[in-house]
């Protein structure tokens, strides 16, 4: 699974600030999430998440495997020591981009605020882009999309579109413990493989400006 670090991209400037990189293949996309083990061991254990996952909250996925570890913190926070990497259908998510809305309203993208306080209402999934992060957690000048899922997408993610569920958390560490030790090129070398992911703009035109 060998990579370019994030930090390694074009320069910025010719760079798009918003656009999906992602381990994918022709079927599927990879997504991460981190929970408590009591979540994270029987999911990878079994493919699927245990009753103990709530369908009926929001769940937030990530592309990104580097800011996945910023959130989690290399799998160290208390409840997200569980580190998953969940490989779904392409159908389904961009099922969930179609029908996503901006998390947050953006003047000029959406007609009013009340109107975008309606679609965010509506909506079964809702996007943020966040600073994309390099193998020491810094922000770089691109963003990372975050996709969050609930209702009916929480639904679907869980019983339709999961293929496999993989626990990272061992590499995870290794990745970390070779950054700690100043041996970047050897932890570059173990990033998942993430690509730009083949969406058309005019797919994500309502998601970002």
């Amino acid at each position: 699974m060998a990579c370019v670090e994030r930090g390694d991209h074009p320069d910025p400037v010719t760079e798009p600030k918003h656009q999906i990189r992602a381990l994918h293949t022709d079927r599927t996309i990879t997504v991460y999430q981190a929970y408590s083990p009591a979540i994270g061991l029987p999911a990878a254990r079994d493919g699927r998440f245990p009753a103990e996952w709530k369908r009926d909250r929001m769940t937030w996925i990530k592309p990104s495997f580097l800011w996945m570890m910023y959130r989690c913190g290399w799998g160290s926070k208390d409840g997200q020591e569980s580190v998953l990497a969940v490989e779904i259908t392409r159908e389904g998510f961009e099922w969930a981009l179609q029908h996503a809305c901006l998390s947050h309203y953006e003047h000029g993208l959406h007609t009013d605020r009340a109107t975008w306080q309606r679609q965010l209402r509506r909506a079964p999934a809702r996007v943020q882009w966040d600073p994309e992060r390099d193998l020491h957690l810094q922000p770089l000048p691109h963003r990372s999309l975050q996709l969050g899922l609930t209702g009916e997408a929480a639904h679907r993610y869980a019983d339709e579109w999961i293929v496999s569920i993989t626990d990272v958390t061992p590499l995870a560490r290794m990745i970390h413990a070779h950054v700690r030790n100043g041996e970047l090129d050897v932890a570059r070398q173990l990033l998942p493989r993430e690509r730009t992911y083949p969406v058309s703009g005019e797919a994500l035109a309502h998601l970002h400006r």
